[in-house]
């Protein structure tokens, strides 16, 4: 069954408002179970990607300091992209196809983590073949990205139906 007939607008509003608040829980998640060693994190996945295109470890490992913290920007902004991007596809992909996502957005999560962690990050030579990565990393990411993907479909299929019920109606741009 395609749905033709949703509302693109607030499918969008919706899915950048789900990868965010999931992009925290995914942070948060990895401060319990952080993902990779701290001497693989000296240069995290994000940091390594964008040094593998050119830009300069002095931009890659730029920091902000809060309460005596110093965090990393850049790192973040890939974070919240990533989370943001793919947030936003699944709100439109399951508005337009709401059978397709099975009940559950922890397979597409699943299949994002595979893609990128087991697939397109080791063939860029970003990150370890996947045999050669750490179980606790597998774990890590394999449940974090789960609770990601729950997190965005929730908050997303909240923002949405907020968005749409006839009492708030938020027009689209075809409307």
């Amino acid at each position: 069954m395609v749905n033709k007939q949703f509302n693109h607008r607030a499918a969008v509003i919706a899915g950048v408002t789900g990868g965010v608040i999931s992009g925290l829980v995914k942070l948060g998640w990895e401060n319990i179970l952080p993902p990779r060693t701290p001497q693989r994190d000296q240069t995290n996945p994000p940091q390594q990607l964008l040094q593998q295109i050119g830009i300069p470890a002095s931009v890659t490992h730029a920091t902000y300091s809060y309460s005596g913290h110093d965090l990393p920007g850049v790192s973040y902004v890939m974070h919240f992209g990533f989370s943001t991007t793919f947030a936003v596809a699944y709100s439109l992909w399951a508005r337009k196809h709401p059978r397709a996502k099975g009940g559950s957005s922890a397979l597409y999560g699943l299949g994002i983590w595979t893609a990128f962690h087991h697939g397109i990050l080791p063939a860029l030579g970003t990150v370890p073949a996947a045999k050669d990565q750490p179980m606790t990393e597998h774990v890590s990411e394999a449940i974090g990205h789960v609770l990601w993907m729950w997190t965005a479909d929730w908050v997303s299929a909240a923002v949405y139906d907020r968005m749409t019920r006839s009492k708030y109606r938020f027009k689209s741009v075809s409307e």
